[in-house]
């Protein structure tokens, strides 16, 4: 998705920037951590993704797709360490 701010009003865009530094700031935080920086990354991305499907149901009352639950069984599988 682009973001057109042309069409953008003035705070809709202060939030974009605020956004994108707090992303950087994310991601530099993670490259801190003494673990790979990949495996911290997929870990709060399993997680992400799973709360998000919870939310999805509980929250938004959407019923969850086989699709759902076998994409969050492999995220969750994939962040398991070896």
């Amino acid at each position: 998705m682009v973001l057109k701010l042309s069409r953008c009003t003035p705070e809709a865009a202060q939030i974009a920037v605020l956004a994108a530094l707090s992303l950087a700031v994310f991601a530099w935080l993670l490259t801190l951590h003494p673990t790979a920086t990949g495996r911290v990354y997929a870990a709060y991305g399993a997680v992400y993704v799973s709360v998000a499907l919870v939310w999805l149901r509980v929250v938004e009352g959407v019923p969850l797709t086989f699709r759902d639950l076998v994409g969050a069984l492999v995220v969750l599988a994939g962040r398991q360490e070896s």
